[in-house]
């Protein structure tokens, strides 16, 4: 099984920010019957943040986990801010404060994985991870993590305290931690955790819905983007029918493959259980070969997040 410094986890993980209204309307009932059943199935790490709903993901993956808290590895995310100039605070201060209230509305004692979301420039990375430390210290957090950072800011994050994980995106359209953070990862002995391994949904076939689904704001799923990615797509459908598996499965399996945790996320019940599924998905050398020409490191049309947004990652 995987491990992230301290914590042992299963071999993908369930990422909960599409319950809280991210990719549409959700259905906190049946959200919460989504989690239970990603448990009963063996799934023990369960990723949130503190601004997924503005602190509902939260408190639903509070409610889920009720009863059965010793069955999960729980992570949550700070350092996104609604409302202030910026949008991003990673002082001291606040690291306390934001944690404090992360373990309120998840009703726990102690939060396994922390994660500073996206660095502030206007802080230190070194003054926000041993604000971290401190948490450690205190019995608040297990270990720590970091999202969508430079190589460089992870080696300065690692000088000051054990980092356990780096957690970006990374899925066959999105291959740019290749070029340097996993190396850097692998020297560091840092896990890496993959969100959005099926493109947001794009590689399993899906396409932003209805008004409410923020990808409307992506530059890949604009309608120029998605008529030439879907000729990259065409490509996994065509693995996938020949392995006897969905896209979702093929996509999903070659991100296992390269020795790092997803966390794919899903409200659907029937979606996880393919997800996990896909686990014992093993794909031949000649699928894997066929997959990586398809989709070569930045090849895929479109930016990943809208322009401000991307002024954020590998920070």
């Amino acid at each position: 099984m995987p491990t992230l410094g301290p914590l042992t986890v299963s071999p993908q993980g369930f990422g909960c920010m599409g319950l809280s209204h991210t990719y549409g309307q959700a259905d906190d009932a049946a959200s919460i019957a989504t989690i239970h059943r990603a448990i009963d199935l063996g799934v023990t790490f369960l990723d949130t943040a503190d601004i997924y709903g503005n602190g509902h993901n939260e408190a639903l993956v509070g409610r889920a986990i009720a009863g059965r808290r010793g069955s999960v590895v729980l992570a949550s995310k700070f350092g996104n801010v609604l409302g202030q100039a910026g949008g991003l605070d990673g002082s001291p201060a606040y690291v306390a404060a934001a944690c404090d209230a992360s373990l309120a509305r998840l009703g726990v004692e102690v939060i396994d994985l922390y994660y500073l979301h996206r660095v502030d420039p206007a802080t230190p990375i070194e003054d926000t991870v041993g604000a971290m430390a401190r948490l450690v210290q205190a019995g608040k957090v297990r270990a720590l993590g970091l999202s969508e950072v430079a190589a460089a800011t992870l080696r300065r994050a690692a000088a000051v305290h054990p980092i356990a994980a780096l957690q970006s995106e990374y899925s066959l359209w999105t291959r740019d931690p290749e070029a340097e953070v996993l190396r850097i990862c692998a020297e560091l002995h840092v896990a890496f955790v993959a969100y959005s391994p099926l493109g947001r949904g794009f590689l399993a076939g899906q396409e932003a819905g209805e008004a409410a689904d923020r990808r409307h704001a992506h530059p890949r799923f604009q309608p120029e983007a998605v008529a030439a990615n879907k000729l990259r797509r065409a490509v996994v459908e065509a693995v996938a029918a020949e392995l006897g598996a969905t896209a979702g499965q093929v996509a999903l399996a070659w991100v296992l493959s390269r020795g790092v945790v997803p966390i794919p996320g899903t409200r659907h019940i029937a979606h996880l259980e393919q997800n996990v599924a896909a686990e014992h998905l093993a794909l031949p050398p000649h699928a894997v070969a066929r997959l990586e020409r398809a989709f070569p490191p930045g090849a895929t049309t479109g930016d990943r997040y809208p322009a401000e947004a991307m002024l954020r990652v590998n920070a």
